[in-house]
């Protein structure tokens, strides 16, 4: 039998350079090793094998024209990592850090997060190192229409439903949506994320930055612990962050610091949201301006300071590795008691051990950041039964599958001796539902 450690280096081997991918495929490996010890018949059809090579990559041309007239070329990536479940399902992200290795760890990771929520929905991953900061609407209108002309090609509503991601809201979700209906003639749910009065579901905006809330409350419970009265901190100011922040207020915490690639900025008083969301949503602006409104705050210019800042919650919600090893020593030696990640894998597997040789409560973010996923598959649901449910419908169901997959980690972690570790609970659950399902339907 293929030793676990055989499989890394046939992966690193087959993936050169792809160093987030590599963590990715070595984190749930590393955790399925006692699933494929019990159940040989996993390990006998090599379906960890087949799982890490995607169904499908595709890279393609994009050229698009800036308002002065002059051509830009990028470069425009989607793959379909793997279908066992359901349609490929997973964000597209437009930033200039984006290559096929980050893109193959963000679609590997979404098969296992995709796989907890319960919904029928692969996994996939997609975008371009276009970077829409700073474009005109129009500029990014000429992207968009580009990159779709392209990618609709290879997605449907029963084929691969992609979503948003890091510099992919809802403007340009509709740019591409309306350039998809011009090309195929038919109006379906292929995007998810889509404006309210054409298909888009309630909760939907939220439902990243809530669904990690719901998730950390499940985490405290068994400590008899709430979230009401607690510090918390939290990376970013985007999506994920920003009603991550708006759930924890309303649940009584105080949220003192929040950040973007420019630094962050602390206010001891509690943020005022408010001003984050005009800054963000509507400026389109950086957050240091938030010092304009609120003189009595700080701005830091090295945004990794962040994690300095004596809190009781973290919630890194911005970037892949974002706590290191040294970070989380800070963190905990500052009395952090929990972690619950909103960005994708933004904890090196240093700063993990850390946190788990602490006894820092920790949900990783396969797991803790799988609301915004979920409500896709819910507004897929609504797109097929032509329906638009109201909003405490659907955060209900959002709660509810939040509440479902801290669950399924914990029983998984349980049964194959490590309990309290959900993120070997979340890989095992995760992948028992995939490798079971590649079985079911032979050799594909």
């Amino acid at each position: 039998m293929v030793t676990a450690s055989e499989i890394m280096d046939r992966v690193i081997k087959k993936n050169p350079g792809e160093a987030e991918f590599h963590q990715a495929v070595h984190e749930v490996l590393t955790s399925i090793v006692p699933v494929l010890d019990r159940n040989h018949r996993y390990a006998k059809a090599r379906v960890f094998e087949r799982i890490v090579e995607p169904e499908r990559q595709i890279i393609f041309r994009v050229p698009w024209q800036d308002d002065n007239g002059e051509i830009w070329v990028n470069r425009g990536f989607r793959v379909e990592f793997n279908s066992a479940i359901g349609p490929y399902k997973g964000g597209l992200r437009f930033h200039p850090t984006v290559n096929l290795g980050i893109i193959k760890f963000l679609g590997f990771e979404q098969v296992f997060k995709n796989a907890l929520t319960g919904l029928p929905m692969g996994g996939g991953k997609g975008g371009s190192d276009f970077n829409p900061k700073g474009k005109s609407d129009d500029e990014v209108m000429r992207f968009c229409q580009s990159f779709m002309t392209e990618l609709s090609r290879h997605i449907g509503a029963d084929t691969d439903v992609p979503a948003g991601d890091i510099g992919v809201g809802g403007r340009e979700i509709g740019f591409m949506f309306g350039q998809y209906k011009r090309i195929k003639n038919v109006f379906e749910g292929v995007l998810t994320g889509k404006g309210l009065n054409w298909g888009g579901s309630l909760v939907r905006t939220e439902a990243t930055g809530y669904g990690l809330i719901y998730f950390l409350e499940e985490m405290l419970h068994p400590k008899r612990k709430t979230i009401e009265g607690m510090t918390v901190v939290s990376s970013g100011s985007g999506n994920a962050s920003i009603y991550a922040v708006e759930k924890c207020q309303q649940l009584g915490a105080k949220v003192v610091a929040m950040s973007d690639s420019n630094g962050y900025v602390h206010d001891p008083e509690g943020i005022n949201l408010e001003t984050v969301k005009q800054i963000k949503e509507v400026e389109r602006g950086r957050i240091k301006e938030y010092l304009k409104s609120h003189p009595h705050a700080t701005f830091h210019d090295d945004w990794r300071g962040i994690w300095s800042i004596k809190m009781d919650i973290a919630l890194p919600n911005a970037t892949q590795n974002e706590i290191d090893k040294e970070a989380a020593e800070v963190l905990v030696s500052n009395g952090v008691i929990a972690v619950a990640e909103g960005a994708n894998m933004p904890s090196t597997p240093e700063a993990v051990q850390v946190f788990h040789d602490a006894g820092v409560l920790f949900g990783p973010a396969k797991a803790a950041n799988a609301g915004g996923v979920a409500v896709s598959g819910l507004e897929m649901a609504q797109n097929s039964q032509r329906v638009s449910w109201p909003f405490e419908e659907a955060d209900e169901k959002l709660k509810n599958i939040m509440s479902n997959i801290h669950r399924s980690a914990s029983e998984a972690a349980e049964e194959y001796g490590c309990p309290g570790n959900l993120v070997a609970g979340a890989n095992i659950a995760g992948f028992i539902k995939v490798a079971d399902a590649m079985l079911d339907q032979g050799l594909v």
